[in-house]
């Protein structure tokens, strides 16, 4: 498997993030590093932009290092999962902030997108889960990505927030079943956020458009996403478990 090394940890809290070679996923572990976490960035394809987010990383003093794994290839996640432990002792946060986003009315919709959607949306949330669930140490947590379109409901969203919606549906249950573990489970559900998922495909009317819809009145950036998930795997925010928080701004 492809690993991008950097320097090596301490024995601090580490964490995993899915899908942390661009957007959110970089933001979020940046973030965590800041924080003093030692970070595993997880990529699907792109080694030299995960390599990107290790150096910037590493750069302000923090420590990651970057694992090649296709979330919804359980072989692929254990062995992630293992490369943390080898490298860093163990694992304390897991964020699976990987995903897919195809827009298309229902009726349209051409259904080999929608099967590769939901492989790495609800199979690879429901397999990082399911490893996370039977890795993390005590007083760890796991978040997951969701959408605000679950409950904005727009056009042309539907098989992308059905995907979601179903990452919604196990935050619960898992937290639940996590019962005696001192372990959190939470997903975050941002709004329009600027990133090269969201912006591409649409038309700066259409951009305009959603970033008028919060009360704030501007769209949602990576960093703002990140400062979330932060408090919620942090000592702040332990008590908040089992829960959906939409970062949206303001929208409905």
């Amino acid at each position: 498997m492809p690993l991008i090394d950097s320097t090596a940890a301490g024995t601090g809290r580490v964490a995993i993030v899915t899908g942390a070679s661009r957007g959110i996923g970089r933001a979020v572990a940046e973030r965590l590093a800041a924080d003093g976490l030692a970070v595993v960035v997880d990529y699907a394809r792109d080694a030299s932009a995960a390599e990107e987010t290790v150096t910037a990383i590493t750069a302000a003093g923090g420590t990651a290092i970057a694992v090649q794994a296709d979330v919804a290839d359980d072989d692929a996640v254990a062995a992630l999962f293992g490369r943390a432990q080898e490298e860093y002792g163990g694992v304390d946060v897991v964020v699976n902030s990987a995903g897919r986003l195809a827009l298309s009315p229902i009726a349209d919709l051409d259904l080999n997108v929608l099967d590769a959607m939901h492989r790495t949306n609800i199979r690879g949330t429901f397999v990082v889960a399911r490893e996370a669930a039977r890795r993390l140490r005590a007083g760890g947590s796991f978040v997951g990505l969701s959408t605000s379109v679950v409950g904005t409901q727009l056009p042309s969203y539907g098989a992308y927030a059905a995907s979601k919606g179903a990452v919604e549906a196990m935050t619960l249950i898992l937290a639940r079943e996590l019962r005696g573990r001192d372990i959190t489970v939470n997903t975050v559900a941002p709004g329009p956020t600027a990133t090269d998922l969201f912006l591409d495909g649409k038309t700066d009317e259409q951009v305009e458009t959603l970033a008028k819809a919060p009360p704030l009145e501007r769209l949602g950036t990576p960093e703002d996403i990140a400062r979330v998930v932060a408090f919620l795997v942090g000592p702040e925010g332990h008590w908040i478990n089992g829960q959906i928080l939409r970062a949206n701004g303001g929208m409905v």
